[in-house]
C-alpha cells in the first residue's frame, strides 16, 4: 500500500508539472481537482517537524513534477496541439467534477455562511477578466535582452500562477514577454535560462505558500470559496463553442467522463 501511494504521488506530481507550461491549466487547480491543496502546503511548512513522513509524500511528487515539466508534458501539449476541443472539455469535466468535492470537503469541516459565497463571485470574476486578458495578449510579443536577476524575478512571479489555483501562468508570462523563451528553453534544455527561473520560482512559490498557508489557518473558509470561484474561472479559458456534429458529441462524452473521473480522485489525496 506505502509503494502504491508513493507512485500514486508520482503520478500526481506529473500532472502538477504539466500544469506548470499548458496554457489555461495551472498546477493550482490541479491540487485542488485531487483534494490535496491544502495537504500539499501542511507538509512543505512542516517538512522539518516530522521531516521522513513529509519528505516521503513530497519528494515522489517534486519528481514526478519534474518529468511532468521536460517528458510527459510535450505528451499532453501534443494532445492540445492535435485534439484541443476535445482534451479542453475532458479538463473541464474533471475540474467540474472536482468542485462538488470540494464543497463538501469544507462545508463538513467549517460552517457554511450565505457570505462566503461572495468571495466565489469576486473569485470568479477576477479568473474572468484573467481569462479576456490571456485571450489578447499575443504570445509572439517577447523579450529578448535579460540578465540572470530579470530571469529569477520572472521565475518569481510565475510562481503565482502555480500556487494560485485558477490564476494561469501562462498569462503572467504573456504579460511579461517571456513565455515564447520560457517554452524554447524547455524544449531545448537551455539551463541558463531554466535555472535562474527555478530558482525564483522555487522563492516565489515559498512566499506566495507562506501567505496561503496563513489565510488557510485564519480564514480556511474564504480562502477556498476565493479558490472555488478562481477554479471556476479557469474553465473559461478552456471552452470552445460547439455545434451539432460528431467531434461536439465526443467533447460532451469527454467531459462527462471528466466529471466521473474527478469524482473519484478525493480518494487519492
Amino acid at each position: 500500500m506505502i509503494i502504491l501511494n508513493k507512485i500514486t504521488n508520482f503520478f500526481i506530481g506529473i500532472l502538477l508539472g504539466t500544469g506548470a507550461i499548458l496554457p489555461g491549466i495551472s498546477s493550482g487547480v490541479i491540487c485542488v481537482i485531487l483534494g490535496m491543496y491544502d495537504k500539499l502546503v501542511e507538509s512543505i511548512f512542516n517538512l522539518f517537524k516530522d521531516f521522513k513522513k513529509n519528505f516521503l509524500y513530497l519528494f515522489p511528487i517534486a519528481l514526478g513534477g519534474f518529468f511532468g515539466v521536460f517528458l510527459f508534458g510535450n505528451i499532453l501539449k501534443a494532445l492540445f496541439d492535435s485534439y484541443p476541443t476535445q482534451t479542453s472539455f475532458c479538463f473541464i469535466g474533471l475540474i467540474a467534477g472536482s468542485i462538488p468535492i470540494l464543497i463538501k470537503k469544507i462545508n463538513k469541516e467549517h460552517t457554511f455562511k450565505l457570505r462566503y459565497a461572495l468571495f466565489t463571485i469576486i473569485a470568479f470574476s477576477v479568473g474572468c477578466l484573467l481569462v479576456f486578458l490571456e485571450n489578447h495578449i499575443s504570445a509572439n510579443y517577447e523579450i529578448t535582452n535579460f540578465s540572470t536577476l530579470f530571469l529569477v524575478t520572472y521565475g518569481f512571479l510565475m510562481s503565482i500562477g502555480v500556487v494560485v489555483p485558477g490564476v494561469s501562468n501562462t498569462l503572467i508570462l504573456m504579460c511579461i514577454g517571456i513565455y515564447p523563451v520560457y517554452l524554447n528553453a524547455i524544449a531545448t534544455l537551455n539551463l541558463s535560462v531554466l535555472f535562474p527561473m527555478g530558482i525564483g520560482l522555487v522563492l516565489g512559490c515559498l512566499f506566495f505558500l507562506f501567505i496561503i498557508k496563513f489565510l488557510l489557518e485564519h480564514y480556511y473558509m474564504q480562502t477556498y470559496y476565493s479558490i472555488i470561484g478562481f477554479t471556476l474561472g479557469s474553465m473559461l479559458v478552456l471552452y470552445s463553442p460547439l455545434s451539432f456534429d460528431f467531434n461536439s458529441s465526443l467533447c460532451i462524452v469527454l467531459l462527462i467522463i471528466g466529471f466521473a473521473v474527478a469524482s473519484k480522485f478525493e480518494k487519492l489525496s
